[in-house]
């Protein structure tokens, strides 16, 4: 039996006092749970994108692509019975408790998962209330900022099996979250990405995710791939403020309140639509609606044969801009109008290789590799293809995957340059592009010039502005690299890469020789990510040379238990470091860890 391993968040719920309720009458209880299942919590699942992995009489273990659905659906289905119990005596009530946590699990090839990240889970459930929602403090730090439930801190809890306490936290449905005061003056500074977003001073826009309406799912890749170039056409435009797909995308599948959209993105207005493919046949609908007030402004519908689906692209974009701005001078509009692949074949593998890579896993690169080099084989002047090529390589050093670092490293500056060459008006292949030559070729210089003319093509991809950070520090300008990353965070706040941003930020204060602050931010990312082994060495070496020898301690375990393998000597030359003394301190860091073998 093959087993894989993987972060992931779960649910771990069951009945209170359930042997009591079936005792009473059994066939009763029996009915009222298979009607629950069926009219409230399966459907909530779904909605909230979870896969129920198995039941064991009156429980469930559920697992979810984040957190944030998981206690979305949690808070649902808690409410939904509150709903249901109202007027029934106490003894007849059925009352669920809830356990949530995030962490390590391994997935049997049956679809089981087993390991501490749904034992945790389990012994959460078993200490949470009737009615409320445990969580661990990995999947507190997850959702604290959205919640507008009071939360009970229990502290460190030992739960039953667990070796180490793990830090609970308690949901309680339908009680207010207290107003809080103002922080004093002393306190520490408040945590930027996840402060209220203020509207931008110009136009600004979220394009959440089309629903596809082919009936499917194959094709779910094709409507991802129609509206993240309605994004990309809309963020040529130097007035507007666009979020990035990563960040509109986390609403996808959900009911979503556009005013909340609004509020969680710090945008003005909201794009979202769906999309039917059938046969030839492509239909495109769309609304704009104004956050601020729910109030529609625009709805087309749009359609056409599938040969023309560049020219349907455009009119909606078009039909977005002109709503917004009525005077826009047409030739900004036109520029906005970039056809990727005139091939069709090609354009496909290559939204198939967007829905793979957006995985983050080592299948998915791969396979995510191979539909993009089948792209460029379909058409062979595409060069966000050959970006995407490159950047593939980018994921696998990033995360150890290189197998012949010499023949990855050739492959990707050929890839690169392609993109480039093809690409000089192309910003997505130009920032793939000279991020893969600064990271895995050390071609800063080259990289940078690239980067800095994406950014000139498009100021509002987020993509960019996290790479122009990241190579900063690199280059030894860590000041600069934490605006531009801080920037990249606002272009995307809800990016479930966010923790990539802000390890950035971490080496950003690292190599400013501000420890303290480096180790603050660690911790942080960690806690988003604890298996992403770049924010653990980081950790590590911030903790190291900041004097902190028990957090430096917590991080070398937390490495070993991620990747036995691991060695802090395997990242001596991981970060393509331009100034000596940046290279110097990062040495001495991994140095202090002790683990240099």
């Amino acid at each position: 039996m093959t087993e894989t391993r993987k972060l992931a968040a779960i649910l771990a719920a069951d009945v209170v006092g359930y042997s009591r309720l079936a005792g009473s009458d059994e066939d009763r209880t029996l009915a009222r749970l298979r009607a629950l299942r069926s009219d409230l919590i399966d459907p909530t699942v779904a909605v909230h994108n979870g896969r129920v992995v198995k039941r064991t009489g009156d429980g469930s273990l559920i697992e979810f692509r984040s957190v944030v659905d998981a206690v979305r659906c949690a808070i649902e289905v808690q409410n939904g019975m509150v709903e249901r119990n109202a007027g029934l005596p106490p003894e007849r009530r059925i009352e669920f408790r809830v356990g949530i946590h995030l962490g390590d699990v391994v997935e049997e090839s049956d679809g089981d998962l087993m390991g501490d990240g749904v034992n945790i889970a389990a012994r959460l459930e078993g200490i949470a209330k009737p009615g409320a929602i445990c969580l661990s403090e990995q999947a507190y730090w997850q959702v604290k900022s959205r919640l507008d439930l009071a939360v009970s801190d229990l502290g460190p809890t030992q739960l039953k099996n667990i070796a180490e306490p793990v830090r609970v936290y308690s949901l309680e449905i339908g009680v207010p979250a207290p107003v809080k005061p103002a922080p004093q003056a002393e306190a520490a500074p408040p945590e930027k990405l996840s402060a209220p977003l203020a509207l931008p001073d110009k136009p600004s826009i979220a394009v959440l995710a089309f629903q596809n309406m082919s009936g499917d799912p194959e094709q779910e890749y094709f409507a991802d791939g129609m509206v993240e170039d309605i994004i990309t056409a809309l963020s040529r435009m130097s007035w507007l403020f666009v979020i990035a797909r990563n960040s509109s995308f986390t609403y996808k599948g959900k009911a979503v309140d556009v005013k909340q959209v609004g509020r969680e993105l710090g945008v003005r207005y909201v794009l979202e639509g769906s999309v039917r493919k059938a046969g030839n046949k492509v239909r495109i609908t769309g609304q704009l609606i104004d956050a601020s007030t729910g109030v529609h402004l625009w709805a087309n519908r749009f359609e056409g044969e599938l040969e023309d689906i560049f020219d349907i692209q455009d009119e909606v974009t078009t039909s977005v801009i002109g709503a917004i701005a009525p005077k826009l001078e047409k030739a900004e509009i036109e520029r906005a109008k970039r056809k990727p692949t005139e091939n069709l074949a090609a354009y496909d593998y290559f939204l198939r290789g967007m829905a793979n890579i957006y995985q983050g896993t080592k299948e998915g690169n791969l396979e995510a590799l191979q539909n993009f080099q089948q792209a460029i084989d379909m058409d062979q002047n595409f060069p966000s293809a050959y970006g995407m090529c490159a950047y593939c390589y980018v994921w696998q050093k990033a995360n150890g995957w290189l197998l012949d670092e010499e023949r990855a490293t050739a492959e990707t500056e050929q890839l690169a340059r392609k993109a480039a060459s093809l690409g000089a008006d192309d910003a997505i292949a130009l920032c793939q592009a000279g991020f893969a030559l600064a990271f895995v070729v050390g071609d800063l210089d080259d990289g940078m010039a690239l980067v800095d003319r994406a950014l000139v093509l498009n100021p509002n991809l987020a993509t960019a502005w996290r790479f122009s950070g990241w190579i900063k520090v690199w280059l030894g300008e860590p000041e600069l690299a934490i605006e531009q990353l801080e920037r990249a965070a606002r272009l995307s706040p809800l990016d479930p890469f966010i923790f990539i941003v802000q390890n950035g930020i971490v080496a950003g204060h690292f190599f400013a020789g501000r420890y303290e602050d480096a180790l603050a931010w660690a911790q942080k990312t960690v806690r988003l990510n604890p298996n992403y082994v770049a924010a653990i060495i980081m950790l590590a070496v911030s903790a190291a040379l900041a004097g902190r020898e028990q957090e430096m301690r917590k991080a070398i375990g937390r490495l070993q238990e991620v990747d036995p393998t691991s060695r802090m000597s395997n990242f001596k030359n991981w970060l393509p470091l331009r100034r000596p003394e940046d290279a110097a301190a990062f040495e001495k860091g991994l140095r202090l860890t002790g683990l240099t073998q």
